[in-house]
């Protein structure tokens, strides 16, 4: 906004001034329900799909665009007229009778810098094809410059650069989540089953199977974060609680999904796939890497009775894998332009550096895993945390309580020595 007289001077102005307002004030709400991961779905202002809102999205800007240009046309004919204005009055008074540049002697007669030069030696001595220097005896007043004098009224733009980090919810949008009203998750596993049918002759004895259920369970754990806030940042800076609310949250979902696949299960951690007692393990020894993951989806579909729905691997080894070609050049995981999203074995591949740098992790989560939760997010705000109350801060936390299951562990398995 153009802090100017001008503005209040000129209606015609004011007005444009007003909508363009207006019209971003729209947007950056907009942009706000979107949240920093820019979800359309959390839009409810704007109607529609996600195509259509972002439609929108780009008719408002445009509108901004318009506005913009509407006003700087009108400030450039304010100008002109506040500048006519002072000439107008300048003259009346008999202010534009001196010609610029002019000073007083010290007997008060007019100084004219020109004249000055044209009187000295150096022109006086000048002949064509010289440069003569000319020295001048002339007291100035301090200069009229931004560190002494106006300095310019600059804005920000409103953009906000996030800080580049691994994105969320990347991992766990590919495992079910369920809600769970207790602190533990309490199950039964087959820990034996002996099938000793068989046939028998007339008469002969049956023989004996076995059968034993073991009961598992996995604690509800808390995952959680919390930031000090000045009053004035949230009274002073509308966008700055918008910001807040948005980025606890999204630090919430960022640890979740390193928890899920590494969290070693000691309190208060969750229990990762990699830390599962009894999964699958496959070196990679001499292997490339799609055969070692071939393997390790076989020992799941041998030994564990199941279908691996993900793979989740480092892009630095994936990288790899997409890159390999046959001895003419050409790419065997598709050519560049070719889009996404990426196989290996059938099986998807989500590139994340939630999982250790040196593993892949892979199993059936569709049908053997379960994110319980016992609580969503959950955004609070207080000032009665230490001294905060007497200081005017505010304490704002976030948290999750969560359940990480993998009721197969034989389903899951990991590629190690990437």
């Amino acid at each position: 906004m153009y802090n100017d007289d001008r503005v209040a001077e000129f209606p015609a102005l004011k007005d444009a001034q007003s909508k363009l307002d207006a019209k971003r004030k729209s947007l950056a709400d907009v942009l706000s329900e979107a949240g920093p991961e820019y979800d359309m779905s959390k839009v409810k202002s704007l109607a529609g799909d996600t195509h259509a809102k972002v439609a929108e999205i780009g008719k408002m800007n445009a509108e901004i665009d318009e506005c913009k240009k509407k006003v700087d046309e009108l400030l450039v004919v304010a100008r002109a007229a506040a500048a006519a204005k002072k000439d107008e009055v300048g003259s009346e008074s008999g202010d534009g009778a001196r010609e610029e540049g002019s000073r007083e002697r010290k007997d008060g007669s007019p100084f004219n810098l020109g004249d000055t030069f044209t009187k000295s030696k150096a022109f006086k001595e000048y002949h064509r094809g010289t440069s003569p220097v000319a020295s001048l005896d002339v007291t100035l007043k301090t200069l009229f410059q931004t560190t002494a004098g106006w300095d310019s009224e600059d804005l920000r733009t409103g953009r906000v650069e996030l800080t580049p980090t691994r994105p969320a919810p990347h991992v766990v949008q590919f495992l079910p989540q369920t809600t769970t009203s207790m602190s533990n998750v309490v199950y039964m596993e087959e820990t034996t089953f002996t099938n000793a049918a068989a046939e028998i002759a007339e008469g002969g004895t049956y023989p004996e199977a076995a059968l034993a259920l073991t009961e598992r369970q996995e604690p509800v754990r808390k995952v959680a974060v919390f930031l000090p806030v000045t009053d004035e940042q949230f009274e002073d800076e509308p966008r700055a609680r918008d910001y807040v609310n948005n980025r606890l949250p999204f630090m919430i979902r960022q640890r979740l999904d390193s928890q899920v696949l590494v969290g070693n299960g000691t309190a208060p951690n969750l229990r990762g796939t990699e830390n599962v007692t009894g999964i699958q393990t496959q070196a990679l020894g001499a292997d490339s890497i799609p055969d070692a993951i071939y393997k390790a989806a076989r020992k799941i579909r041998d030994d564990g009775f199941a279908e691996p729905s993900v793979v989740f691997i480092r892009p630095s080894k994936w990288e790899s894998v997409r890159l390999l070609k046959t001895a003419d050049g050409v790419y065997i995981w598709g050519h560049p332009s070719m889009p996404g999203p990426f196989t290996i074995w059938g099986i998807p591949v989500v590139e994340t550096t939630a999982v250790t740098e040196t593993k892949a992790v892979l199993g059936d989560y569709a049908n053997f895993s379960e994110l319980a939760m016992r609580r969503g997010m959950d955004v609070q705000v207080s000032n009665s945390h230490s001294t905060f109350f007497a200081e005017g801060k505010l304490a704002i936390r976030a948290d999750i309580r969560a359940a990480m299951i993998h009721y197969r562990p034989k389903a899951f398995a990991e590629v190690t020595g990437l």
